[in-house]
This record gives C-alpha cells, structure tokens and sequence, in this order.
C-alpha cells in the first residue's frame, strides 16, 4: 500500500494542493488549500483513493460509505466500485446540503441499498474542523442508519479530530499534512 499512496501523493499534489491565502469552508484562513476534487476525478486519482480508502475500512463491521455532496460524490463512488471489485460489496450514500425541493423531499440518496439501523463509515476529502461531516453524520442517523467513524484523504490536524472524537467517531486518514508532502517528494 506505501507504493500506491506515493503515487496518490504525487498525484494529490500536482493536481490538488495549492500555497496562497484561502478561506476554508470552516471559516478559517489557511496558508494552503487542498481541492481533492481534482485528484477524485482523475482516472487513476480516483481509483487510488478507492483502493487506499477500501483497504481502511475493509476489516470494519460496515454496511456502507457515506459522504457530503459534492466533495465526497466521487469518493464514495470509488470506494462502492472498489469494494465490489474486492468482494466485499459496500454501497454508497450521497448527503445533499440541502433537502431535495421535490418528490421525496430527502436529504439523503441511496437509502434503498440500506435497511434501517445499518452501519456506514463517512467519507471526506479533508477534515478541518469537522464541522461539514458532522452535518452529514446528523443527516445520515436522521435517516435511520448508524456511523461508525469517518475516513478522510488529508487529516489538517486543527481539531477536527477532537470535535469528531467528542461525539464518539474516530477519524481514519490516508494522509496527514506532514505524511503528504514526505511522500509527494519520495
């Protein structure tokens, strides 16, 4: 696994990490910003994160994978096909910002491969503050499902990990800041 997460570093940072003065979703001002979407929707960045993030959560008792539209739509995506791929089928579920302004009216897609009081693992690009994936969580158990923790690309390392922890998720990542850059310049 070393070897394919070298690979996703370098790709992670060609594609995806930019140096400059940015607003976070959280509000928060960073030296550093990490667009994941563009590496989760390369052919060969997606299916790395799909392999990494599979290899994760594999030995866990889950269900499926679960994440915040529109950052987490491929990451879920990858992690459903993978899982397929590997025998252990996991399905995904996609969480809206905003509930749907007609038919069912849900905030929640993909319910129909799940019964109720199942368990799910979240995924997320980056984990900040944890802010947006504790939003999805609250969705995701509003909608009769359990999570079981959270699976990140890039852990920021500024708090969001305590926030999660204090609600009772553990928070698993492919990278730290620190880990990305080593293995970029491996």
């Amino acid at each position: 696994m070393l070897e394919l997460k070298k690979r996703l570093a370098r790709i992670l940072a060609e594609k995806s990490y930019r140096e400059g003065d940015f607003t976070l979703a959280s509000g928060k001002k960073s030296d550093y910003y990490f667009d994941c979407r563009q590496t989760a929707l390369h052919p060969e960045g997606c299916w790395l994160i799909g392999q990494l993030f599979f290899d994760l959560l594999k030995d866990k008792d889950i269900h499926g994978v679960g994440g915040m539209t529109l950052g987490a739509d491929p990451l879920v995506s990858s992690v459903a096909v993978i899982s397929h791929e590997k025998g252990k089928p996991l399905p995904a579920l996609i969480v809206r910002k905003q509930a749907k302004g007609h038919g069912t009216g849900q905030y929640v897609e993909g319910l129909a491969n799940f019964t109720e009081g199942q368990t799910v693992y979240m995924l997320e690009d980056v984990v900040t503050t944890g802010g947006s994936v504790i939003t999805a969580i609250e969705r995701i158990e509003a909608a009769g499902l359990k999570v079981a923790g959270v699976c990140c690309v890039l852990d920021r390392q500024e708090g969001g990990r305590e926030a999660l922890q204090a609600k009772g998720y553990d928070l698993v990542s492919i990278f730290t800041r620190k880990e990305l850059v080593e293995l970029a310049n491996a």
